[in-house]
């Protein structure tokens, strides 16, 4: 088990839908974020079969909720998000989402990927897991490994300026239960506020506040931290490895600088 004091340079959350960040692993980027680690998020939807009224129709509801995401996003610091507008209860784990998310990657370069635990089928409360966010999680894997650091994969996606970019660590957020614990008791609150941008999901949760606050602090129980957010975290690159990475693009970097 690991306590989860390692901060990124960077980060890249790659989530179903509106919310789910927020759920997950928002205490996590806004800690990071104050350490100074870059972040962006892709939404694959835009929640248009969430909000559950006959009189509004489904892009009404993906504007809401795009809104939403985006004002909840700003909360932590975070303005950098993209949406893949895939619709909503319909994602499947195709090569053109691998590919879309293999050019986001390249993109932002993160060092750190973040999404859903796609081995999730049924919930620690006893429900089902979202069939969108298996569908995600598996594409998110694939789109790490191999296929983003391979420079022949998607080599089209070179006509874009994008080169290949082998990714650090992956963190898939694990609903209170995994590996590593990310201590977000300076967080909680900023976590609290940004899921409460979305309004047309958690609105009319008055115990909002009360029931962020036992979760995290149960997730955290016998960690020596208040309150925290759990992760099934994959090493992909070792630190001998990744170091070496690094020292190459800050070496090609100022090339092209010179140039």
């Amino acid at each position: 088990m690991s306590s989860g004091t390692y901060i990124p340079e960077s980060a890249l959350a790659v989530f179903a839908h509106p919310d789910d960040i927020e759920f997950g692993c928002a205490g996590t980027i806004a800690r990071w974020i104050q350490q100074g680690t870059r972040v962006a998020y892709v939404l694959v939807t835009s929640g248009d079969v969430g909000i559950a009224k006959e009189d509004i129709t489904r892009q009404q509801a993906a504007d809401i909720r795009e809104a939403e995401t985006l004002a909840a996003a700003a909360v932590v610091g975070v303005s950098d998000v993209t949406f893949f507008r895939v619709p909503d209860g319909m994602v499947e784990n195709t090569m053109e989402l691998r590919k879309r998310i293999v050019r986001e990657i390249r993109r932002f370069q993160p060092e750190v990927v973040l999404s859903s635990d796609p081995t999730m089928i049924f919930t620690p409360m006893g429900g089902i897991n979202h069939p969108d966010h298996r569908a995600v999680g598996n594409a998110v894997l694939d789109a790490v490994f191999p296929a983003a650091g391979q420079p022949h994969f998607f080599e089209e996606l070179a006509q874009e300026g994008l080169k290949a970019h082998k990714v650090r660590k992956v963190y898939l957020t694990a609903r209170g239960e995994g590996d590593t614990f990310v201590n977000i008791s300076a967080t909680i609150d900023l976590k609290i506020a940004s899921l409460q941008k979305h309004e047309s999901q958690v609105g009319q949760w008055k115990e909002l506040a009360e029931r962020m606050k036992e979760r995290s602090a149960q997730t955290a129980k016998g960690k020596e931290m208040g309150h925290a957010e759990a992760f099934r975290v994959l090493t992909i690159e070792n630190d001998e490895t990744w170091a070496r990475l690094r020292g190459t693009a800050q070496e090609q970097q100022e090339q092209q600088q010179q140039q």
